[in-house]
């Protein structure tokens, strides 16, 4: 298949362990995290070989709790030529917090992010996608300590996320504090709806056919860069099994066995480079998308 003239995709890895999902957050308290055994090295160790093979690089966003008993893991991810950003500091909800709350967090990762590797954090993605309508107020704050770029508004109903409405692609988003671009989990329009296509457990859910024809819409239909995400313990089906619901579960370990050919298959199906890289290429695009102001109801527009 010639990809040589699609758009450059961004490969983004969320670097959290498996017992840090928000789907066991009340089962497993933070306070009991660190008695958990650890998988988090082997599995990013893995990605990092695969990426290598395929000789791409990509973003890494890391939780500060990872990063602070694992500095030497994110040095290596930097060293292999990877970005460095931001998770948050312990994967908290954003609507579960106040906003000096939310500052410290993203303070305190980020701070420690850039002195464990010595370079700028410039991304951020918040756990569970969780900055909503209910919490814009996150990318002022993201403004003022530093950002320049989010991936965290999902254009999508979900019961736990999303921003129905929003822009699908990349655009500025301007705030008092200044502006921010906000590079969306990738959808695809189909049956007018969008559906989801940005890795995770969507990517081991969905056939891959169904998961490449929709990447390749993206790219070739629309003509724009996807971004898609794989969860480090994504890659590591033999996981202690975590209690929770069946259906809490089931949404974290359906196909697990599945993720690591797959990813083998989208990145020899498709063109990667890091966010920042991604942004880059379509900085005359980005900016000339019409602008959002964050007000009541920001995103409720025609759809793209």
């Amino acid at each position: 298949m010639e990809i040589a003239n699609d758009p450059v995709n961004a490969l983004t890895v969320d670097v959290e362990d498996y017992y840090q999902v928000e789907s066991f957050a009340d089962v497993v308290s933070r306070e009991d995290w660190a008695s958990w055994e650890s998988r988090i090295e082997r599995n990013t160790h893995k990605l990092l070989n695969m990426f290598a093979r395929h000789n791409v690089r990509a973003t890494f966003f890391i939780l500060g709790w990872i990063a602070e008993r694992h500095p030497r893991l994110a040095r290596e991810i930097l060293k292999a030529g990877h970005e460095i950003a931001c998770h948050s500091y312990d994967h908290r909800l954003i609507l579960n917090q106040e906003r000096e709350d939310f500052r410290a967090d993203v303070r305190r990762a980020k701070t420690l992010l850039e002195d464990i590797t010595g370079v700028a954090v410039e991304g951020y993605r918040a756990p569970t996608y969780s900055i909503i309508k209910q919490t814009l107020w996150a990318l002022e704050i993201l403004i003022e300590e530093g950002f320049r770029y989010d991936s965290s508004i999902f254009p999508i109903h979900h019961d736990r996320y999303g921003v129905p409405g929003a822009k699908r692609f990349p655009y500025v988003i301007h705030c008092d504090a200044g502006e921010i671009i906000e590079f969306p989990p990738s959808t695809t329009r189909l049956a007018g709806q969008n559906l989801p296509m940005t890795g995770g457990g969507y990517f081991r859910l969905l056939p891959y056919p169904v998961f490449r024809w929709g990447v390749r819409r993206i790219n070739r239909i629309e003509g724009q860069s996807a971004i898609f995400m794989v969860h480090a313990w994504e890659v590591d089906p033999d996981q202690p099994v975590l209690p929770g619901t069946r259906l809490n579960i089931w949404r974290h370990r359906i196909n697990l066995r599945l993720t690591e050919s797959r990813l083998e298959r989208l990145l020899r199906d498709f063109r990667f480079a890091p966010v920042r890289d991604v942004l880059r290429l379509g900085r005359e695009t980005v900016k000339s998308a019409e602008p959002l102001l964050i007000g009541p109801d920001p995103f409720y527009a025609p759809m793209d």
